[in-house]
């Protein structure tokens, strides 16, 4: 029988609770840089994919370290249609999202 790993507690009301003056300020467009723009993963990933299910709102999380691979698994999310769809790379940041037939039959569409 394995042990219950002990529960750490979140300090977040420190950080909410502490003085604006303990923190340095940074203009937005700096923060953005940082933050968005900033982003890193492992040499040894080549993307990782982020998939959020529009139907039950569940979201996945895949790593692949062989392009091809990635590029497979984009393709049989989008083709199952339900799902939006974050890639993330060394170079950049992509975001799909299905496509959403029109009923061009329904008057009030």
């Amino acid at each position: 029988m394995s042990k219950k790993q002990p529960y750490f507690p979140n300090n977040w009301e420190a950080i909410k609770d502490a003085p604006s003056h303990f923190f340095e300020e940074i203009p937005f467009d700096q923060f953005m840089d940082w933050k968005c723009a900033g982003w890193e993963i492992p040499s040894s990933v080549s993307c990782i994919i982020r998939e959020h299910n529009l139907e039950t709102g569940k979201v996945k999380e895949y790593t692949y370290e062989r392009t091809h691979a990635a590029e497979n698994k984009v393709k049989k999310i989008m083709q199952q249609g339900v799902s939006e769809i974050t890639a993330v790379t060394h170079e950049s940041i992509h975001q799909l999202m299905p496509r959403i037939e029109e009923d061009y039959d329904d008057p009030l569409a």
